[in-house]
């Protein structure tokens, strides 16, 4: 068996990192950044056995276009030091075939982040043996900015209002309301990263 592994980070445009070369590098693929204005291309990358994109109901279908997809990520984030992505590095079975693998990967992100409402490019390795030990795994990128009903970007955060006891709002020292920023989603909370965790070790069991 694999050793296994689960690791998530997040791209993001404040450490120098894109969307575009982020996804391009994990699908062996030459894409354009937009943003940036430069060609990434990493069609001689090895080892990449499989890749596609899994978009959930209300997601536009350009976005099966991997460059379409960042392209759009990047410009729907304004700031400097934006977070693009989420970033998914998870081990496979050694004793599962390619195919086995693949479906096996296929089914965890359809099941645990598309049916969340996140749009997961997908990406199965199997680079070259190290000292004789295969190492098959996927990586996923996930979107982190929810998809409204119609398809357009929603906000990763929401104003929550403090309110006095009448039900005003409350304002600070310099006049501005007082607010809390939440959450849209719980895809960040450790709680959710936990589930995710546990609920991969029984999928080379299936």
């Amino acid at each position: 068996m694999a050793l296994y592994h689960f690791h998530v980070d997040q791209i993001k445009r404040g450490a120098g990192q894109s969307a575009i070369a982020a996804a391009a590098y994990r699908a062996g693929e030459k894409l354009y950044s937009e943003y940036y204005g430069e060609t990434n291309d990493f069609t001689r990358k090895g080892g990449v056995l499989h890749t596609e994109i899994l978009l959930p109901p209300n997601a536009p279908r350009s976005y099966a276009d991997r460059q379409t997809l960042w392209n759009a990520v990047e410009k729907a984030e304004k700031n400097k030091k934006a977070q693009l992505a989420y970033s998914f590095d998870i081990a496979l079975q050694n004793e599962l075939t390619q195919e086995e693998n693949i479906a096996l990967a296929r089914r965890f992100v359809q099941e645990h982040f598309v049916s969340k409402g996140m749009i997961a490019d997908l990406a199965v390795h199997e680079p070259d043996k190290e000292n004789g030990i295969p190492n098959p795994h996927f990586h996923v990128m996930t979107t982190m900015r929810p998809l409204n009903p119609d398809g357009s970007w929603g906000n990763k955060q929401r104003r929550e209002y403090a309110l006095d006891h009448n039900g005003k709002r409350i304002r600070d020292d310099k006049g501005d309301y007082v607010f809390n920023a939440v959450h849209t989603t719980d895809w960040h909370e450790p709680e959710t990263l936990e589930h995710w965790r546990e609920a991969m070790v029984p999928y080379g069991e299936r």
